[in-house]
């Protein structure tokens, strides 16, 4: 995380004096569940499972607890050295996705569903969606799903998704990251990937997309296995999407009245143009512009 701290300007007075952290802030990750990590841990409001309905915090596929401990994690197996980017942020799992990072439609939509309704009992202000339908979606079913994360929106929450890993074609941003609405993630171009994967706009409707790019090569973030000691590094506009949202949830700290409008306007005012980067959408986050 501290390469990644680096390459969105993370360090600046108000993460490092200001104190400026996610406190106050809830933010939904819809993925495979989420594990009782010790980064992580306690601040954890409420687990939802649409794929096996089980009560009790659990995660079968390890990704959603590390797009968790992107977000939020307090860095404590680390003495604080790899924290999250809001470590002080709450999460609210949403288990949309099985063992092996799969699930349907239907899935996805009652996760948003659950959001909808105890959005203010747990005060979620931001939503993680670091998931995408495969290119050829039916189109009712991708009517429902852009549908569903529009009314989210619509409901004030800060809706930040992945563009999923079917680029770099132009087209090729998966679903509900062509939402006009919803702010749409792609991961950085870095030196040493052998895949250029982050998807592409324009969308079929003509909407250009992706609206940022953030770092999203060989991620460190927390192991739902950390037990067995595992290094858990992943790459993929998944770990990318996390960086946005926890610096969403910075914002909302210091700014606890903003609306979801004004940071997608925040971003594209403050984000920077990488030098022959492609499909970079407003550019690179960047958190101490940003908190200006």
């Amino acid at each position: 995380m501290n390469k990644v701290k680096q390459q969105i300007h993370y360090c600046c007075d108000d993460t490092m004096k200001g104190n400026v952290r996610g406190q106050n802030v809830t933010v939904a990750v819809l993925d495979t569940g989420m594990a009782a990590h010790p980064d992580i841990k306690g601040r954890i409001l409420a687990f939802y499972d649409c794929v096996s309905h089980r009560h009790g915090l659990y995660d079968d596929s390890g990704h959603g607890t590390h797009v968790g401990g992107i977000i939020a994690g307090s860095g404590a197996l680390s003495q604080g050295r790899l924290a999250g980017i809001a470590p002080e942020a709450n999460l609210a799992a949403v288990k949309v996705l099985d063992a092996k990072g799969e699930g349907d439609v239907m899935q996805i939509m009652e996760g948003i569903r659950w959001i909808r309704k105890n959005r203010s009992r747990y005060g979620i202000q931001v939503a993680n969606i670091s998931v995408g339908a495969k290119l050829g979606l039916d189109e009712e079913k991708e009517r429902c799903l852009i549908q569903a994360v529009e009314m989210l929106w619509d409901d004030g929450i800060t809706v930040i998704v992945s563009a999923g890993n079917y680029g770099p074609k132009e087209g090729s941003v998966t679903v509900p990251g062509n939402s006009r609405k919803v702010i749409t993630v792609g991961a950085l171009e870095e030196p040493g990937m052998k895949n250029i994967c982050s998807g592409a706009g324009p969308t079929n409707r003509c909407i250009v997309k992706q609206e940022v790019v953030a770092p999203g090569y060989q991620v460190f973030s927390c192991n739902s296995l950390y037990r067995k000691n595992r290094i858990p590094y992943v790459s993929g506009t998944s770990m990318a999407t996390p960086v946005v949202s926890g610096a969403a949830a910075l914002f909302l700290s210091k700014y606890p009245g903003a609306a979801n409008v004004e940071i997608k306007l925040k971003l594209r005012e403050t984000c920077e143009r990488q030098h022959n980067g492609k499909n970079q959408g407003w550019g690179i986050l960047r958190v101490d512009r940003m908190l200006m």
